[in-house]
C-alpha cells in the first residue's frame, strides 16, 4: 500500500512565510492548501477536508484566536498555531481555544513536520472512520485506505500521485476542481499538462470505457470531477 498523503491547510497574512511552508510541506509528502486570513480558511474549509490547520494568531482583521474559538464549534480538525507570541501568556491562550499545538516563530522547520506527524500519528482513527468507499462501478476506492479495488476484493496499483487526485476529487465529488487547482494541492513539480496526463492514466485504470469516461468526468474549460454511483 502507498503512503498515505495528508491534506494541510497553511493560514497565515504572510505571503513569503506561506509559499516557503507550501514548499516544504511538499518536500515532506503533504498535500498543501493556503489562505491568508481567516475569511479564506472558511472558504478552503468549505471546499476541502483537512487533515491539520497551521494558523497565525496575528492576522488583519480577524485574529488566529478568534478565527480557532468560532471553528471549534464545529469543526474538530487538529490546530498548531504558528506566531511570534511566544511567551507563556500567549500559548495559554492559544491552547485555551482548543488548539493542539503551538509553535513560537521563528522556528525549525523539521520541529514542525515532527508536531505535525506526532498530531496526525495520535488522530487518524477518528478521520478515518468519517471516510466512505466511493462506487466507481468495477472496482470502489477506499478514502481511508488509498486502495483501489476490484469487486473481488484485488488490489488495483496506484501511483502517489493517482492516489493523491482520487482523494482530493473525492474529497468532494461532484465538485469541479481546475487543472491549475489540482496542480496546486498535489505539488511535486505537477502542472496543469501533467494532470491532464495523470488524469489519462487513471481513467485507465477505473473506466470501463476510458475514452468515454462515467466517473473522471471532464467539465470543457473548468476542469475534473468525480462522479462515483
Amino acid at each position: 500500500m502507498e503512503k498515505e498523503k495528508f491534506h494541510i491547510l497553511v493560514v497565515d497574512d504572510d505571503t513569503r512565510l506561506r509559499s516557503l511552508l507550501q514548499r516544504f510541506l511538499r518536500e515532506n509528502d503533504f498535500l498543501v492548501s493556503a489562505a491568508k486570513n481567516a475569511d479564506e480558511a472558511r472558504q478552503r474549509l468549505k471546499d476541502y477536508v483537512f487533515n491539520l490547520l497551521i494558523v497565525d494568531i496575528m492576522m488583519p482583521g480577524e485574529s488566529g484566536l478568534d478565527f480557532v474559538t468560532g471553528l471549534r464549534e464545529e469543526n474538530d480538525v487538529p490546530v498548531i498555531f504558528l506566531t511570534a507570541m511566544g511567551e507563556t501568556a500567549d500559548r495559554i491562550a492559544g491552547l485555551e481555544t482548543g488548539a493542539d499545538d503551538y509553535l513560537p516563530k521563528p522556528f525549525e522547520p523539521r520541529e514542525l513536520v515532527l508536531r505535525i506527524r506526532n498530531i496526525l500519528r495520535r488522530t487518524p482513527k477518528a478521520q478515518k472512520a468519517k471516510a466512505e468507499k466511493l462506487n466507481l462501478g468495477l472496482c470502489l476506492y477506499d478514502p481511508a485506505t488509498k486502495e483501489l479495488l476490484t469487486r473481488e476484493g484485488q488490489i488495483i496499483h496506484l501511483t502517489p500521485v493517482e492516489q493523491a487526485l482520487l482523494s482530493v476529487l473525492g474529497q468532494k465529488f461532484g465538485q469541479v476542481f481546475s487543472r491549475e487547482k489540482l496542480a496546486e494541492l498535489l505539488g511535486a513539480g505537477q502542472s496543469p499538462r501533467s494532470i491532464d496526463v495523470q488524469i489519462t492514466r487513471l481513467r485507465k485504470k477505473i473506466e470501463k470505457d476510458s475514452k468515454n469516461p462515467r466517473y473522471l468526468q471532464t467539465v470543457r474549460g473548468k476542469g475534473y470531477m468525480l462522479l462515483p454511483e
